[in-house]
């Protein structure tokens, strides 16, 4: 082999070896991410493509004829096409890019994927961007051409990246350095022809896209479930307070010589009520919005226990289809309870819904109760640890959103989004 070839295959080689590794540890991971699973995808496609080159390197001197220097540019130019709208896919996973947005660049993306995947197996007819003459291959004035979907969609990559509010400076330059290298080495290779120059700038973008996306996520995802325990810890102590303890078995002591039967069954919702409780200390699972549906019911049969007609719980419940973290709803109905109806000497009345539209699944709790004023309340303060807990596993746990409205006097609206 001449010194093109050697270097040639040296960098498919070494970009294959290192891209099997990446794609081996992503799948030996137990739980991956959805957007590794795209991820995955995209290397395992890319080490394919350094293999086939590398191939390609070694046996081209064997194999001259011109049918097989037009078929396998053919391959690699329409492989090349595929790797670009797997890193397409990627970057809207990885991102979340907005549904409306990604409408318009899917469009985008597959229109112009099928009309260069034409172009290339029809240039086998037409040569008119590269063709082969004595086993040589030879580049056509439109060979450019032929690279504009890479263009084309390196760009809107770009620009989704540039508009991406929720991507940090490390994800954003990774992404950015991976649009605009391959643009660089694509009109590089043009001019110095022989030379994969592609290949070892692509296998670069790869590089700093790992390290600075995969690894970084990995890092950060394992301090969120750190987090996320300490979270379940305070919840846990928050909403087993030794007052309420105490107050649910005085009224159960109360209650078994009048009602043993009633008794009873208080007892068993108040088993089941630490048994929920204890049990987020050792799940970062989802839960079934009927499991959480069953342990609201149990606290409030308990309240009702103690307060009888001045709490009134009224359930309107659409959908019970969807998972939410564990005590995520739970503690808002119980806030509604105490910091809203029970500071209004005749009580009232706690609405819990659910419905869902095209994109979420929505649970509002709606209380008559004393309310409070917005602008002089800090959710972020120490008093309002709670609220804080089951606002970080929402938006840890789903990406979902919680949000308050409150009136003086009027009562408090609680609505909280999963998003589908």
């Amino acid at each position: 082999m001449n010194t093109k070839s050697v270097f040639n295959a040296a960098v498919c080689l070494i970009g294959f070896l290192i891209l099997f590794i990446h794609a081996l540890n992503i799948i030996l991971k137990k739980d991956r991410r959805k957007d590794e699973k795209s991820l995955l995808a995209f290397i395992v496609f890319t080490a394919i493509h350094f293999l086939t080159y590398y191939i390609f390197t070694v046996i081209k001197e064997r194999y001259t004829s011109d049918a097989f220097i037009m078929s396998f540019y053919t391959v690699f130019y329409i492989m090349n096409n595929i790797e670009l709208l797997l890193f397409y896919l990627y970057l809207t996973s990885y991102s979340n890019v907005e549904s409306k947005t990604k409408k318009i660049t899917d469009i985008i993306n597959y229109s112009l994927f099928a009309v260069f995947v034409i172009s290339d197996i029809v240039n086998i007819f037409t040569r008119m961007y590269f063709t082969s003459i004595g086993g040589v291959y030879f580049r056509q004035d439109l060979m450019i051409v032929s690279q504009g979907y890479q263009f084309v969609m390196l760009a809107v990559c770009f620009i989704l990246t540039v508009i991406n509010k929720s991507l940090n400076f490390r994800e954003k330059l990774a992404f950015y350095i991976y649009c605009v290298l391959p643009v660089a080495s694509i009109i590089i290779q043009n001019n110095l022809p022989g030379y994969a120059i592609a290949y070892m700038v692509l296998l670069f973008a790869i590089e700093i896209l790992f390290l600075f996306i995969n690894v970084e996520k990995n890092i950060k995802l394992r301090e969120d479930e750190k987090q996320l325990k300490e979270a379940d810890m305070k919840i846990m102590v928050s909403q087993i307070q030794p007052h309420f303890v105490y107050n649910t078995l005085s009224s159960i002591s109360t209650l078994i010589p009048l009602d043993p039967d009633k008794a009873q069954k208080a007892l068993d919702d108040f088993s089941d009520y630490l048994r929920m409780n204890f049990s987020t200390l050792t799940s970062t699972k989802l839960v079934s919005f009927e499991d959480e549906l069953k342990h609201i019911q149990t606290y409030v049969s308990l309240e009702k226990l103690r307060f009888n007609n001045r709490l009134n719980f009224i359930y309107e419940i659409e959908t019970t289809n969807f998972y939410l973290p564990p005590l995520s709803i739970q503690p808002l109905v119980e806030n509604a309870i105490k910091h809203g109806i029970l500071k209004k000497v005749e009580g009232g009345t706690v609405t819990l819904k659910t419905r869902e539209d095209d994109s979420s699944y929505i649970v509002e709790i709606i209380d008559d109760g004393v309310g409070f004023d917005m602008n002089n309340v800090d959710f972020k303060s120490n008093k309002h640890i709670g609220l804080n807990n089951v606002r970080h596993r929402i938006t840890s746990m789903t990406k979902g959103e919680i949000s308050f409205n409150s009136k003086v006097g009027e009562g408090t609206h609680v609505i909280v989004k999963f998003y589908k």
